[in-house]
């Protein structure tokens, strides 16, 4: 992109919020449509509102991105790829997404169209920038959870970085977060978000303690160390919020990177939960959660009426140059310049004067009534013969033809042009035998206990890299261990070396949890598999993992068990079936938070009682479901999986051995979403 300043991109979950950005300051703005948005409960956008609010962007000069970012089934391809033709044909300038399959599709729809990486894809360090980049995409929006260093490791990519500088934040990793979908059929990665983390919940049994709940995130107080990572787009969130807070949001922004001080009074009066935090950027994670209190809501419902001026009125983004010539005789001719675009317009020739002659400063008068439009007056220049009058009216009506006229050309000269194809998906048939007689199991080990227990019976152990680093049990063969990096990394340089270490050591295999540890597998020749953490839903995204060279993965547990079966793999399939589904991938650990690590519970409970147990891993913890998902008893039910995958949470040995021979656990179990599905 090569801004001096970096993109102020807003968000905007209606037309009049859309224009609130616009007109308030947005250099882009971007929006969901009616289907595979993961906001779906915004109004949003059908495609004739999608055209109309590229033509509103292009006409301003600013740019229009689309957010096709939930994970899409086959069932759904088709439609898919009609939408993808259509909104391209609608102007949008860009396609947000995170779906492998689905950005594959975009390709093959529109091969020329603007691919931007969703913050649900979890990049977290240079290494998956550099994949994405590889990959044909323009931009990445790297997760949320980085710190100043880590942004800049990925903005020196030379891929144009998005981050979030302002709005509410996630408590999960976007992409992780499975709590809604697991407690409510409400999926996250779907586009309905139950907003799970906004209730109760605590680690010592606080009643009514927002546990799970983050103030939302403003960086403008120190947008300039923003600025100074190298990102070319500050992204606003909020396409949930009203007009008046997006125009807030906007303006607020723009001031800052002026060089003026933001109003934070009014930024904490139209949204906030008790203030703001800077988030993970600076590295202190203190003073982060918060909630909204009454206070909050009567501050926004005093502030609304004073921030609608804001966008009251068209911004002025083009400078118009007027020439008039009125001739004896000849027809009235005004031209209007605007940049490299010029237009001209006529009326009938003038009449004779019987009063006051038309002039210099009538025309000046005339032609500079811009109000209502987004142009400003230039130079105005005429030609005029004395003696000679122009009606007040008829300058009046060749200026708006002038003006529409210009509208017209600059919204086509900012408007893309795409090829698009009559590309009509195929699910491609299934090239890979599902497993026949007993189903091999790969088992997730958290401890050297664990592994003793489940070598035996267990295809392949995978285990966490650090307990690699610690030394693994005497009976272990390297060459059935597949190593699980963090599912949040840290530092890439540092994973990249201990991942180094063990290759050389000798370890073949590398479970990939997200871009970043594909690109690192390549690199140093591991044999690649696909974690459910790649979220993998349909076929296209199969395909495309084999691609990339994966030789397996395993699929996400929000597929039901129909979908599943009927999935067409170009590579071998895997499924869970056993364990407590992760809930939460978090970089602030909400037990630490409310009673600190040296009085730490292992859980936290909800309103109803039910205690998730949460997982130290150092850099992040895993919230945990509390039932065990319970398939090992159903195994017949899978008819097209290679393998299934077990995972262990706080199992001994015993309890390991029972896991992998199908005997049921005690307390509570789930059959996930295997058979009830999500929305």
């Amino acid at each position: 992109m090569s801004r001096s300043v970096p993109e102020i991109l807003a968000p905007a979950g209606s037309m009049e919020s859309l224009i609130a950005a616009l007109r308030a300051g947005a250099d882009a703005v971007y929006i969901g449509g009616k289907k595979y948005s993961a906001r779906n409960s915004a109004a949003n956008f059908s495609v004739s509102e999608i055209a109309e609010a590229a033509e509103h962007c292009h006409l301003y000069g600013a740019k229009l991105y689309l957010a096709v970012n939930t994970i899409i089934s086959d069932s759904e391809t088709e439609d898919f790829c009609q939408y993808i033709k259509e909104t391209a044909a609608a102007g949008v300038d860009a396609f947000i997404v995170q779906d492998m399959g689905a950005a594959e599709l975009i390709r093959r729809c529109v091969p020329d169209a603007v691919l931007h990486g969703s913050t649900q894809m979890s990049v977290h360090t240079a290494y998956g920038a550099e994949l994405l980049k590889k990959l044909g995409f323009a931009r990445v929006v790297p997760a949320r959870e980085l710190d100043r260093n880590q942004i800049k490791k990925i903005a020196d990519t030379g891929i144009e970085t998005e981050i979030f500088v302002h709005g509410a934040l996630c408590m999960s990793m976007s992409g992780q977060c499975y709590m809604s979908a697991v407690i409510g059929s409400r999926s996250a990665n779907r586009g309905c978000c139950g907003q799970a983390c906004r209730l109760p919940f605590s680690a010592c049994g606080k009643k009514n303690f927002a546990g799970l709940s983050l103030k939302d995130l403003s960086l403008l107080p120190i947008i300039s160390e923003a600025a100074g990572t190298g990102a070319d787009s500050f992204k606003i969130e909020g396409r949930m919020k009203r007009p008046e807070y997006v125009a807030a949001a906007v303006y607020s922004l723009k001031e800052a990177l002026s060089g003026r001080k933001p109003d934070m009074a009014v930024l904490r009066g139209i949204f906030s939960r008790d203030g703001f935090t800077d988030g993970y950027f600076t590295g202190n994670r203190q003073g982060m959660f918060g909630v909204r209190k009454k206070e909050d809501v009567v501050s926004a419902q005093s502030i609304i009426p004073k921030l609608h001026e804001l966008y009251r009125y068209e911004r002025k983004v083009h400078k118009l140059d007027f020439h008039a010539v009125i001739k004896s005789g000849e027809p009235v001719t005004i031209t209007a310049n605007c940049g490299e675009l010029s237009v001209t317009a006529e009326a009938e020739p003038p009449q004779t004067a019987e009063k006051r002659p038309t002039d210099l400063n009538m025309v000046e008068k005339q032609l500079s009534k811009l109000g209502d439009t987004v142009y400003s007056a230039g130079d105005i220049t005429a030609e005029i013969d004395d003696g000679l009058i122009v009606p007040a009216g008829k300058l009046n009506e060749l200026r708006r033809t002038l003006t529409a006229a210009l509208d017209r050309l600059i919204t086509e000269k900012n408007t893309p042009k795409y090829n698009i194809t009559d590309y009509v998906p195929v699910i491609p048939e299934s090239s890979v035998t599902a497993a026949k007689g007993k189903l091999p199991l790969r088992t997730f080990c958290r401890t050297a206990e664990q592994i003793s227990a489940a070598m035996e019976l267990s295809e392949y152990i995978i285990t966490p890299l650090s307990l690699v680093l610690k030394g693994l049990p005497e009976n272990c063969g390297k060459n059935r261990i597949i190593l699980s990096p963090p599912d949040f990394i840290a530092d890439g340089d540092i994973t990249f070396d201990q991942l180094k270490k063990a290759r050389e050591a000798g370890f073949e295999h590398l479970l990939c949890h997200t871009p970043d540890t594909i690109a690192m597998g390549q690199r140093l020749g591991f044999i690649l598999h696909g974690g459910f953490r790649l979220n993998t839903y349909n076929s296209f995204s199969a395909e495309y993992l084999k691609n990339l060279g994966l030789s397996d993965f395993t699929v996400s547990f929000e597929a039901k068990l129909s979908q599943l079966n009927r999935m067409a793999a170009a590579i071998p399939v895997g499924a869970a079936v056993y364990g407590r589904l992760p809930l939460m991938v978090v970089r602030n650990c909400p037990i630490k938070n409310e009673v600190s690590c040296g009085k730490c519970t292992k859980s936290i409970t909800d309103r109803t009682g039910r205690s998730f147990p949460v997982t130290c891993c150092g850099d992040y913890a895993e919230i945990l479901n509390p039932d065990i998902l319970f398939m090992t008893d159903r195994l017949d039910n899978f008819s097209n999986i290679s393998f299934g995958l077990v995972m262990l949470s706080s199992e001994n040995s015993s309890q390991t051995r029972d896991a992998l021979t199908g005997i049921k656990p005690a307390g509570s179990i789930t059959r996930g979403l295997y058979y009830r599905g999500i929305d």
